[in-house]
């Protein structure tokens, strides 16, 4: 392609955005807001992830051991335990350590312990952390069927009720991101559609002059990368001073808060802003050419 020929596709592309100027500011203006609102709930989803992989890493498994089991029977469940795949992490939990955690927890009602006396009524216990909370209740079968384990739970329902709403999330996530691209798509291509009706008899002109399709439809397509680029940028340039004024305000009440770091994170995000907002724009041109560019 000449120089030439780039330059006239640009000198084209800057002349049509300001003879048409509200409508570019409009166009540009509504690219970044729909983005924008894209940016945020993208940044919303990521950051539920975090918190949901956070909670998902706090699903354990309450191993209660028979009382009349020995220090050699205790070793071998917890060596066994600690062997299996999906374990991460086991903990001793003498029953006095328990009695003691129980009463901190109670705090004012302690006094209701004392009708027990010196007796401890809490089994001896192991706390088991899992690698995978999907397969917690798989797991917690293995460990069920060990010789000396009396009881296991693992608040199932809670650790079902999770996984659930963890997918919902997700699912629900990409369903609106996907809505949010499609009505970006059509802004797009419905200004692209206007510029091509304004300039309908030029480009009739053109095609009688032996102009080629491609010739007439560049000018077009680049309009709409113009317009998906600006509107990337101004929204991912938005977006940056919204996140890092959200974090601030959430750290100075919620210091270990489980939130995304903005670095590099935003990278990523402005990044991908910009990228989307050229895809959508060449996009949005060319579904708009192919429907209403008859050359």
């Amino acid at each position: 392609m000449k120089i030439q020929t780039v330059e006239y596709f640009f000198r084209e592309v800057l002349l049509s955005m300001f003879r048409k100027r509200w409508m570019t500011f409009a166009s540009i203006g509504t690219v970044a807001v729909s983005l924008f609102v894209l940016g945020v709930f993208l940044i919303l989803v990521a950051n539920m992830n975090k918190m949901i992989d956070s909670l998902e890493s706090q699903v354990q498994i309450s191993v209660y051991i028979n009382d009349a089991l020995n220090e050699a029977g205790r070793k071998d469940i917890e060596k066994m335990t600690r062997d299996m795949k999906n374990v991460s992490t086991i903990e001793y939990v003498p029953k006095e350590t328990a009695l003691k955690i129980f009463r901190e927890r109670l705090g004012e009602n302690q006094k209701i312990l004392d009708a027990l006396g010196e007796a401890n009524p809490l089994p001896n216990s192991f706390l088991v952390t899992v690698k995978n909370p999907a397969d917690v209740k798989k797991t917690a079968a293995l460990i069920a069927d060990l010789y000396g384990v009396d009881e296991v739970k693992f608040g199932q329902d809670v650790a079902e009720n999770l996984f659930e709403l963890t997918h919902l999330i997700r699912l629900f996530g990409l369903i609106l991101m996907g809505v949010l691209l499609l009505a970006t798509i059509f802004i797009i291509s419905n200004t692209i559609r206007l510029t091509v009706f304004a300039r309908r008899k030029e480009i009739a002109i053109m095609k009688y002059v032996g102009a080629t399709d491609w010739f007439i439809r560049w000018p077009f397509v680049l309009e709409g990368v113009v317009l998906g680029l600006i509107g990337g940028g101004l929204s991912a340039l938005a977006l940056r001073s919204f996140y890092s004024a959200t974090v601030t305000k959430i750290y100075e009440s919620q210091a270990f808060f489980p939130l995304v770091e903005q670095y590099p994170f935003m990278h990523y995000v402005t990044i991908a802003l910009i990228v989307a907002g050229i895809l959508i724009g060449t996009l949005g041109s060319t579904v708009s050419l192919k429907r209403f560019l008859e050359v």
